[in-house]
């Protein structure tokens, strides 16, 4: 299979699961307040999760279609944008304990998805 063609499957699986995944939030997000009593509130809250199972399984199989040299880079790449993130968690868990507002665990990931867009934007441009 040439690159291009990976490429454009692991784009459709990818997207096919983030729109699934934007419906369903956005289903739970708009019927979850209206049921504060039903013992359905919960499993609705946690049905996202599905789409997410879906989107871990698209990026798996876009990840074991690429040669080893782009694995290797990926890993790299995420490797730091990891250790960027874990950084950033605990200097600002020690500025909490002086007054900074608590964040929610909703923040990790777009620090992380920005710190390895980050660097994956820097190795490309320094070559």
């Amino acid at each position: 299979m040439k690159e291009q063609e990976k490429r454009r499957k692991y784009f459709v699986e990818f997207g096919v699961a983030i729109a699934f995944y934007l419906l369903v939030l956005g289903g739970a997000v708009l019927l979850a307040p209206q049921m504060p009593d039903s013992s359905w509130r919960l499993p609705l809250q946690l049905s996202p999760i599905v789409p997410i199972a879906l989107l871990i399984w698209a990026i798996v199989r876009g990840f074991r279609r690429t040669d080893e040299f782009v694995r290797l880079r990926s890993l790299e790449n995420i490797a730091v944008a990891a250790a960027v993130t874990a950084g950033w968690t605990v200097s600002y868990g020690f500025m909490e304990t002086v007054g900074f507002p608590r964040l929610s665990m909703f923040v990790i990931w777009p620090v992380m998805g920005l710190a390895w867009a980050g660097i994956a934007g820097i190795r490309r441009v320094a070559g």
